[in-house]
């Protein structure tokens, strides 16, 4: 899409937020680069001549407004979500734009749920949270996978990945969801989120090939089990991480990320493996990719160019799957994902 469209994102200089940047170049977008650190805004702007920079915080609305003037949409990148969504979501309300974020805080994506559902239904405004690696990519393929199923019994999410460097921002969110939760771990069971005290399980999951079975941790609960049931009959969401990944994710020596090509994505693969049942049935829908933080920058951006077109399917606080046509929307991302949809 060649649209010369202006699109604010917000926290243009993390390490999700420059690779967003970059796409939506590539897309034919023109990105404002907003931020709360002026001095990291004039840093990036000066590696990329001809873009605005706006410093913004989200304690103050007025800035925010600034920032987002003349823009068709935003997109949030700055974590943590529990302290940036709700703010800049009444910015983009405020300036009748359509606003997308990355976030992975289960919390921060049920807050937008909650608080804003009505309010962005009545004004005819779109805001989907979680459009990323994490409860984007998800919703999509479990949607996907159900096909023609109008419930199903239970989703299983399966996250294979290489490893886990973690950024800057996904500590800073984690600590911020603990603090939430009391130390206490989530899942979704039984239609509702669940707060418990004891360890997860490990035990084994049959990955396709090449991967095959590997050992994870059972109920590594990510933003999935927000954004499935938001709009998918389904009573139970179950998420697991492979056991490699979630040591990396909980020992503080781990460094962030690594570029290791001209795109500056990590070393770091994935395989994403959606096994949905409906009784004696199931369903299955696998994706595999490189960087977990470079593929959410596609993702967002996809988002953004079906939003503006008017290809979508709702108004109000929406997830992937309910907004989007699901397949569709997935095989768009075939230079960036490998995706089977098995019945």
């Amino acid at each position: 899409m060649e649209s010369g469209l202006r699109v604010a994102v917000f926290g243009a200089y993390g390490h999700t937020g420059r690779f967003v940047v970059a796409e939506l170049r590539e897309r034919g977008f023109v990105p404002v680069l907003c931020g709360r650190d002026a001095d990291k805004l004039k840093v990036l702007a000066e590696s990329c001549p001809g873009l605005d920079a706006r410093p913004a915080s989200v304690d103050d609305p007025a800035s925010l407004d600034r920032a987002l003037a003349g823009a068709a949409a935003v997109i949030n990148c700055a974590g943590p979500f529990a302290t940036t969504a709700a703010p800049v979501i009444e910015a983009a309300l405020r300036g009748g734009i359509p606003y997308v974020d990355v976030a992975a805080e289960i919390e921060a994506n049920a807050d937008t749920f909650a608080q804003f559902t009505d309010r962005a239904r009545a004004a005819g405004a779109v805001v989907v949270p979680a459009m990323a690696f994490y409860g984007g990519l998800g919703d999509l393929l479990t949607t996907a996978a159900m096909g023609d199923w109008t419930a199903a019994d239970e989703v299983h999410v399966a996250y294979g990945l290489s490893g886990w460097h973690p950024t800057a921002g996904t500590r800073a969110a984690g600590a911020v969801s603990r603090q939430r939760r009391g130390g206490r771990r989530v899942r979704y069971t039984n239609g509702r989120l669940e707060h418990r005290d004891d360890a997860p399980p490990t035990l084994e999951w049959p990955f396709p090939d090449p991967m095959g079975p590997r050992a994870v941790i059972g109920e590594f609960t990510m933003a999935d089990v927000v954004t499935v049931p938001s709009h998918l009959s389904v009573p139970d969401v179950r998420t697991y991480m492979t056991v490699e990944a979630a040591r990396d994710i909980s020992a503080p020596e781990t460094p962030s990320p690594a570029a290791v090509d001209e795109h500056g994505r990590s070393a770091q693969t994935f395989l994403v493996d959606v096994v949905v049942r409906s009784g004696a049935g199931e369903r299955r829908a696998v994706a595999r990719g490189q960087d977990i933080y470079a593929v959410t920058a596609p993702l967002v951006v996809e988002a953004v160019d079906r939003i503006l077109t008017g290809r979508t399917r709702a108004v109000g606080v929406a997830s992937a799957g309910a907004i989007f046509d699901a397949p569709d929307f997935l095989r768009a991302l075939s230079l960036h994902l490998a995706v089977e949809i098995l019945p």
